[in-house]
């Protein structure tokens, strides 16, 4: 569900028809975090202690042909793989799910999940962390645990909570198998302008108590950190905790978000790394968004600057696809190298850091089209109904790497070649 996929509190009413899972009741089980991580767990570990190690996932996917960056979480047992599309701007994780006869599943790339007498009920803390469906809330504890997630690029996905195992080998050589939960999505839907990302679910990594991470953290296998690199060339890695850090970065706070988004500033962007374009603007760093996104006075003045400065130069402006402000030049452009030289790096600078700035060279705000043409990577946040909001999006989270460290409430990045994984 690409476009900005940032789950939203706002539903519109709507008819759903709710699939019920065939469920034993009396599969209720209540673990306190320790018990879970004794009871619920092989472990074969070299170091017993808490927050002692790391996850790294390699990344696959790309920008500019699949408009998606995606790992491959395997669960269940026997563990089955599945793709999901990395998005710091929402929380809930969820795989397709094959829960009854007539399930509105999405194409994909594996067969969806299968539940097996597991489902949350409604008495369960994590249920208190989803958005419920609003015209099926639950009205009795051992309901099961439905949700509902609305993304901003006109996706939704609708379903239960479930718990299942999920193998992990952290980097000092320890494997465990927690007890996580997560959405049994049987209800996608997408209407967006953008297609949606080929694969399984959605990994949520925003900062709420129902994300993997979260739980991951809640029963002491890794600090509540989280890093990705996106290569410009495709793929990546993405890594839980804190012992891969390297030296270099530079860091932001994090500002309060209701939504749990990270989100920082306030930023002063500026054109040309001189030219003051807009002031004061706060920004969420989310990588289920393609594409960058600025309110639309900030977008109209960003705009301006670009196409003033275009003046005199080979490009004509010409319609390509989906994405509106377009140009063409006298033969196709190949890459965004033989179009840098007519375009000025744009700077975010957080005024609550010192000298600290978010650089965006030409190819962190531009797209190469299949037909040649180049296209403006930065939307008006206004036409995707996100109102005030600016997004730092996949475009522009290029070949850096990016930390969120939840337990120091900061956000930091720095240049990175995202094609090698880190090694602890």
């Amino acid at each position: 569900m690409k476009g900005s996929k940032m789950g939203v509190n706002e539903k519109e009413t709507q008819s759903i028809v709710l699939f019920a899972l065939f469920l034993t009741a009396t599969f209720q089980v209540c673990f306190s975090d320790a018990q879970q991580l004794h009871n619920n767990m092989k472990i074969h570990t070299k170091s017993p202690n808490r927050f002692g190690s790391s996850l790294v996932f390699p990344v696959q996917g790309d920008v500019y042909r699949t408009g998606s960056f995606y790992v491959t979480m395997n669960i269940g047992n026997p563990p089955r793989p599945y793709f999901l599309d990395i998005d710091t701007g929402s929380n809930l994780t969820w795989v397709q799910c094959a829960a009854a006869p007539g399930a509105n599943l999405l194409k994909a790339p594996n067969s969806p999940y299968k539940p097996n007498n597991n489902v949350v009920f409604c008495n369960d803390h994590l249920c208190t962390f989803v958005d419920q469906p609003t015209n099926y809330p639950c009205k009795a504890p051992t309901d099961q645990c439905d949700y509902e997630v609305e993304y901003v690029d006109y996706g939704s996905s609708l379903g239960v909570l479930v718990r299942d195992s999920f193998p992990f080998k952290f980097t000092n050589g320890s494997v465990y198998r927690p007890t996580l939960a997560f959405g049994c999505g049987y209800d996608q839907e997408f209407s967006g302008p953008f297609p949606p990302p080929y694969v399984d679910g959605v990994l949520g990594l925003a900062n709420g108590k129902s994300s993997l991470m979260s739980q991951l953290h809640n029963l002491g296998l890794t600090q509540n950190v989280i890093g990705h690199c996106f290569s410009g060339q495709g793929g990546g890695f993405l890594f839980f905790g804190d012992d891969l850090i390297p030296s270099g970065i530079v860091w932001t706070p994090m500002l309060p978000s209701s939504l749990n988004h990270y989100l920082s500033g306030p930023v002063d962007l500026l054109f040309g790394g001189k030219n003051l374009v807009a002031k004061g603007l706060n920004v969420v760093f989310d990588s289920g968004s393609t594409y960058t996104y600025l309110n639309s006075q900030a977008y109209q003045a960003t705009l301006y600057k670009v196409k003033s400065e275009l003046t005199g130069k080979p490009l004509k402006a010409v319609k390509d696809g989906s994405l509106p402000v377009c140009w063409k030049g006298a033969k196709p452009f190949k890459s965004i190298d033989a179009v840098q030289n007519y375009f000025s790096t744009l700077v975010l600078s957080f005024t609550n850091a010192n000298n600290v700035r978010f650089i965006l060279p030409p190819h962190n705000y531009l797209v190469i089209t299949s037909h040649g043409n180049v296209c403006f990577g930065i939307l008006d946040g206004a036409e995707a109904k996100l109102g005030n909001l600016n997004v730092i999006g996949d475009i522009s989270l290029l070949d850096k790497l990016v930390v969120y460290d939840n337990e120091r409430q900061m956000i930091g990045w720095a240049p990175s070649n995202c094609n090698r994984l880190p090694k602890s």
